[in-house]
């Protein structure tokens, strides 16, 4: 992506932090020489995203082709009015944090090892309920027909990227408007935008 050196983030743990919280990604290839994208949900581990879809979806099919893809995770954001800014020679804006990840997904064959995967998603998700879900102890015949349903895949990552567009490229005291404006906001994405701007201040 367009990626400025003022906007750009490198740590890994940040990047890793961001996906972590907001993993549900979109994954971008080529199919038949045509994009084609799957909104998905990721769970991040020992540095590869692990992930599945649909056995109906074509996606997966394209895999074999042993293709980069690209998945995309974006954070919170908000649009930037320059009225908020102590000059008036501006324009508006959007701040922004997002990663992007590319590898080459691999196919999990084994049922064994795709019921671990969905045990550890299905976890990472109820873990904050207070009756948690679990997979275990459902019905197995069931339970094995969604297994047999679905295209169980991990995408060990090689290359990532991350962009955290936030007012860097402004004086201090914008900086800090903005993110004051921000986290004001009666918008849940807003806030969380002008939280983050706070914390990297």
């Amino acid at each position: 992506m367009y990626l400025p050196k003022d906007f750009a983030v490198e740590d890994r743990e940040t990047l890793y932090g961001l996906i972590r919280k907001n993993s549900f990604g979109l994954l971008i290839s080529q199919v038949s020489g045509q994009p084609f994208a799957t909104h998905l949900p990721f769970l991040l581990e020992d540095g590869m995203l692990v992930a599945h879809m649909a056995r109906a979806n074509p996606h997966w099919q394209g895999f074999a082709d042993g293709d980069e893809v690209l998945c995309v995770f974006q954070g919170p954001h908000a649009y930037v009015s320059p009225s908020w800014y102590t000059v008036e020679t501006a324009v508006p804006t959007w701040n922004y944090a997002a990663v992007h990840v590319y590898g080459t997904p691999e196919i999990v064959d084994d049922p064994k090892v795709a019921y671990t995967d969905q045990e550890k998603l299905v976890y990472s998700n109820e873990a904050g309920f207070e009756t948690p879900w679990r997979l275990g102890g459902r019905d197995q015949d069931f339970v094995d027909g969604m297994i047999r349903a679905i295209v169980n895949f991990r995408i060990p990552i090689t290359r990532i990227e991350g962009k955290f567009k936030l007012s860097q490229n402004r004086p201090l005291e914008d900086r800090e408007r903005v993110a004051e404006q921000l986290k004001a906001s009666t918008d849940p994405a807003a806030a969380a935008c002008g939280m983050l701007m706070a914390a990297r201040r």
